[in-house]
């Protein structure tokens, strides 16, 4: 049992540290004033451009079968890394708030597409946690990715319609950010 709930506490917390700016892309997009993209087109393509992130990241799982248990460890240094470098983007000012196109003909894809654009530290995260893990935990940590997604996708929906709360997380959410990812990479090196 304390495997499986490390593996989802692990995922959870690589999901959110990863995503958090996903939260403000998808209020936009389900809170555009012109109704463009409609929510199965923002959720269905949030669900693409994920899992194109969740495929190119699984290279990681399977080149521990060629490299030694103990240089993947050193993979952790990845997320400690991404989040030194946001946290020196907070002490300078850099957080920047998502500019999307809201008019397009093929929704589906322009919200993958920016869900795959901003996920270059998604990726980073997810490469070494794939490649310290068990099979069962990839299979966990799959599952709950998956699950995250459906729920950020809510949450989404939800913080677009509620004004207040988005300007909190806005104001609030890059904060923590950095401070996740460091853990997550420490946690990934220990393991």
């Amino acid at each position: 049992m304390i495997p499986f709930l490390s593996a989802v506490a692990a995922a959870v917390a690589a999901f959110a540290a990863t995503n958090i700016d996903d939260i403000f892309v998808l209020m936009l997009f389900f809170a555009g004033g012109d109704r463009s993209f409609k929510r199965w087109q923002v959720v269905l393509g949030q669900y693409l451009g994920f899992a194109a992130l969740v495929c190119l990241s699984l290279f990681g799982y399977f080149a521990r079968f060629v490299a030694p248990q103990e240089w993947i460890g050193l993979l952790g240094i990845l997320p400690i890394l991404i989040g030194i470098k946001k946290l020196w983007e907070l002490k300078k000012g850099g957080h920047q708030e998502a500019q999307i196109e809201r008019r397009s003909t093929h929704a589906v894809f322009t919200v993958a597409a920016v869900t795959f654009a901003n996920g270059g530290d998604n990726m980073g995260i997810y490469t070494p946690l794939f490649a310290s893990a068990s099979p069962f935990e990839l299979v966990v940590t799959l599952a709950v990715f998956f699950i995250m997604v459906a729920l950020w996708c809510a949450l989404g929906y939800s913080l677009g319609r509620h004004p207040a709360i988005s300007r909190a997380l806005d104001k609030y959410g890059h904060i923590l950010v950095p401070f996740v990812l460091i853990a997550l990479g420490l946690y990934i090196m220990i393991e």
